[in-house]
């Protein structure tokens, strides 16, 4: 494992566990599993844990880990205030509060406002008095390094990279995110004043990887014979640009399997920044290209923009419908069917009354009820509803 470093001179480990994704057993986390992966990772040189507020489960989750395997002075804790809930400022110590009780812990190492998108929302906190409050934590050693979140576009980061001395920000970036929300603008200016930058979706949701092309896949196998020491996997693409930039501190992800913890590890030891050659920008520029072609919605399965009050899988839905571009029509179908048209309470696009919740949370910006429609009709067209119909009603009878 290679280490960078914070404001503080202190080391951080290049890649950080992302404690969203934990494999669930029903409808919690499997912890048992989360665990094995967690003290694999930390065996490996992990030092950063990720989660948040509002993760279902995973601060609870973390907590115990760390708890019961007595790692609290070999890792360092990671977590988020839903500072778009917060109205008032005694929201500040109620929210902190129970994130500490749920991570067994008198601090948080890495603390930051969840999800900015605008500076209103930094104006709003600093009129509740966030600047103090942070102030007495720091003082009293409750909170380490404070920082914010980020799903906004370039200008917003901007003037709120500039409005306070922030120790660390987050934002979405990778090779296809290289010029959207803070994008590759603001992560150097954010390292230009010396804030250090923790990396999140550097995957963009398995679309680098699960869901990359069968295109891509082939002109990275032949990219990589033609350059053997490129022989790289698509996730391996993936993290390497990232490394291959000083201004990125650290690069979460959400691993789930121990095979993805030794890998993602393995890379981590010896990628360097600025490895990359000309060559290599052009060729994933190449593959930039050919994904865009594909993709027909720009969903990360993020899942801000759950849960839907009419049961609409806004995220499901929008995954089926891109495989069928990104992979072949009958592959989008099958999954479709497989994880969503056969459950007893169909989370279809039918559902949507247009209420317009979902796109007041969403990173990405994306108009979803009007791209629910189109995967709705991609998805369940006219000649297979009656079909589906009949399989619904005989399973369900």
């Amino acid at each position: 494992m290679q280490y960078r470093k914070n404001r503080k001179g202190e080391p951080v480990s290049i890649l950080g566990y992302g404690c969203m994704r934990f494999t669930k057993k029903g409808n919690a986390i499997d912890y048992e599993k989360a665990e094995k992966e967690v003290l694999r990772a930390v065996e490996l040189g992990v030092t950063y844990l990720d989660t948040a507020y509002v993760y279902p489960g995973s601060e609870e989750c973390v907590g115990r880990i760390v708890e019961e395997n007595g790692l609290r002075d070999k890792v360092t804790i990671a977590t988020k205030m839903p500072q778009y809930l917060v109205r008032k400022a005694d929201a500040f110590d109620r929210y902190f509060d129970e994130e500490l009780k749920r991570l067994r812990t008198d601090h948080i190492d890495y603390y930051l406002m969840h999800m900015f998108t605008d500076y209103a929302e930094w104006e709003k906190l600093d009129r509740l008095g966030i600047k103090e409050w942070v102030s007495e934590k720091k003082a009293s050693g409750a909170i380490r390094n404070f920082g914010f979140s980020f799903h906004g576009n370039t200008e917003m980061f901007l003037k709120i990279i500039a409005a306070y001395d922030w120790d660390f920000c987050q934002i979405q970036y990778n090779y296809l995110d290289e010029h959207t929300q803070a994008g590759r603008r603001g992560l150097e200016e954010a390292a230009g004043r010396g804030i250090p930058v923790i990396i999140m979706e550097p995957l963009r949701g398995g679309k680098l990887v699960n869901l990359l092309p069968e295109a891509c896949r082939e002109m990275m196998r032949d990219y990589g014979k033609e350059h053997p020491s490129r022989a790289w996997t698509p996730a391996e693409w993936s993290f390497r640009w990232l490394w291959d930039q000083p201004g990125v501190t650290c690069v979460l992800s959400g691993m789930n399997s121990i095979e993805m913890v030794e890998e993602n590890c393995r890379v981590a030891g010896d990628a360097q920044a600025g490895a990359f050659e000309e060559a290599d920008y052009e060729f994933l520029r190449g593959i930039v290209e050919e994904i865009n072609r594909k993709v027909k919605v720009n969903c990360t399965g993020c899942s801000y923009c759950m849960p839907c009050p009419q049961g609409v899988d806004i995220p499901g839905i929008f995954r089926c419908y891109n495989r069928m571009y990104t992979e072949s029509k009958f592959a989008g179908f099958w999954e479709f069917y497989q994880t969503l048209a056969l459950r007893k309470d169909p989370p279809f696009a039918s559902n949507c009354i247009s209420c317009g919740k979902c796109e007041k949370h969403c990173p990405q910006s994306i108009p979803i009820r009007q791209e629910l429609k189109k995967a709705d009709r991609a998805l369940r067209p006219l000649p297979l509803r009656g079909g589906l119909f009949v399989v619904r009603k005989f399973m369900f009878k």
